[in-house]
């Protein structure tokens, strides 16, 4: 196109030259008069007119301070409803407990609750989640259960860069997801249970420890694994397998069920006929561990039975009755003031007597989560935008959190060593062997903590 245009101005120049000639030789020969009445028209000039656009840039958006919080609305996951409901309900109990005693207030903000019901199911838990985030409007989430649901909710914190604070979710799946990527899934923090093999030590060491004072003589040296087909149940299955391992023991067996399993005879009747010294199982659903323990006597099982969780469940007692003499369990205990104050006020609000695992711990979780929500919007006069959520976590990590009012545990942090587990061991986070007689448990485990010696039950000979 620039060619083009040279090459008209050249020949328009030449043509205009030539005119001129003419024109003088014209003037000459006619005169001026024949000149101006033969000359030709001018040519049209073309003129090349260049427009300069001045573009003026989009007005730069004012940078805006968020406004302070009028109210916070933290998020209290849980299975609300489904198997394992007794646990929400402590876990919401236990957290309205906790605000009604501090006035419904975080650092002079009001606090409303909102319930995450996962119904005990990993997908319907996403869904929920997602919509206490996106519609709810969340700030921040605490608490939880289940081992397979807070795998499935790991990545929704992580794609939503939310901060999630002490679910209960045990599992070694969900440390070892952690790890896979440290910085993307550092929204889960102050796992509220280690994992198993942390603390099923307890059992076996219970277990030697009878075996050493002559209190009991093993006959096959083996013992039966049957859990609830969940992560934590097969967590806390391999846990077994590998602490009876270590001291010589062989499998007798490793089985699992699914999480609503209350029909458990034809196992049970396998188990009798392999003749194990320990039965070691676990259930998070009340149904499904309480008819089993019942069960074992109906099959006439000779072992020994830890029923780890059997405590869990408010109103245990009543569904289980007397076939849960001399089960082995490890829960915390209502031992402090504290706790047992604790203990009377809630029976006196809710008409019930929680379970420490579940009401017990639910209500340290509440006090933990709200220092440290408190202690974020203290740095922040109010605000809360993703730098307060950046710091949620750093205060619970990176400054090594550490909580002491509890009703429970001496301290509650998370282990620098191994995140997002809590630090196990005496002072910190540690849960007693305890013997059940007539709905009632005795510490006898560890042995500076026990009220009692290991009795073996009658029926093993």
């Amino acid at each position: 196109m620039g060619e083009e245009k040279k090459e008209k101005a050249i020949s328009r120049r030449k043509y205009l030259g030539a005119v001129a000639g003419l024109g003088v030789a014209a003037a000459v020969g006619w005169g001026l008069a024949g000149y101006l009445a033969s000359k030709p028209k001018a040519p049209t000039i073309e003129k090349t007119i260049t427009i300069t656009k001045t573009e003026t840039a989009p007005p730069t958006t004012p940078v805006t301070t968020p406004a302070k919080l009028t109210k916070f609305k933290l998020g209290v996951q849980g299975p609300m409803t489904g198997p394992a409901a007794y646990a929400g309900k402590d876990f919401m109990n236990a957290y309205k407990l906790a605000l009604e005693e501090r006035g419904g207030q975080i650092a002079g903000i009001p606090v409303e609750l909102i319930p995450i019901d996962c119904e005990s199911d990993p997908e319907k838990a996403v869904r929920a989640y997602e919509r206490a985030i996106m519609v709810e409007g969340i700030h921040a989430g605490a608490c939880g259960w289940h081992s397979s649901v807070h795998l499935a909710l790991m990545d929704v914190w992580a794609a939503h860069k939310f901060p999630h604070i002490a679910h209960f979710g045990a599992a070694r799946t969900i440390l070892e997801k952690f790890r896979s990527n440290p910085e993307y899934y550092k929204w889960t923090m102050a796992k509220w249970w280690p994992i198993p093999e942390k603390l099923v030590i307890g059992y076996i060491e219970t277990i030697f420890r009878a075996i050493e004072k002559g209190i009991i003589t093993p006959k096959t040296k083996k013992v039966s694994i049957y859990v609830e087909d969940t992560d934590w149940g097969r967590s806390a299955g391999k846990a077994f397998e590998e602490g009876f391992k270590k001291r010589g023991w062989g499998v007798a067996s490793f089985d699992v069920a699914p999480l609503d399993e209350t029909e458990h005879v034809p196992m049970l009747t396998k188990i009798k006929g392999l003749d194990p010294d320990v039965l070691a199982v676990t259930w998070t659903g009340a149904a499904p561990v309480t008819s089993l323990i019942k069960q074992t006597r109906e099959v006439g099982l000779r072992s020994i039975i830890i029923a780890d969780g059997l405590g869990w469940i408010t109103g245990w007692y009543e569904m289980a009755g007397k076939a849960s003499d001399y089960v082995l369990d490890m829960i915390p205990q209502w031992t402090t003031p504290k706790a047992k104050a604790f203990v009377e006020k809630f029976k006196s609000k809710y008409g019930y007597e929680p379970s420490p695992s579940t009401g017990g711990l639910a209500y340290d979780n509440a006090l933990f989560a709200f220092a440290v929500i408190e202690e974020v919007l203290k740095r922040t006069g109010g605000i809360w935008d993703q730098r307060a959520k950046e710091l949620v976590v750093d205060i619970v990590r990176k400054e090594h959190f550490a909580f002491k009012d509890g009703i429970l545990m001496e301290c509650y942090t998370e282990d620098p060593n191994d995140p997002p587990d809590l630090i196990v061991g005496e002072h910190y986070y540690i849960f007693p062997v305890i013997q059940y007689f007539d709905g009632k448990g005795k510490i006898i485990w560890p042995p500076a903590w026990a009220e009692a010696e290991f009795t073996p039950p009658p029926w093993f000979k």
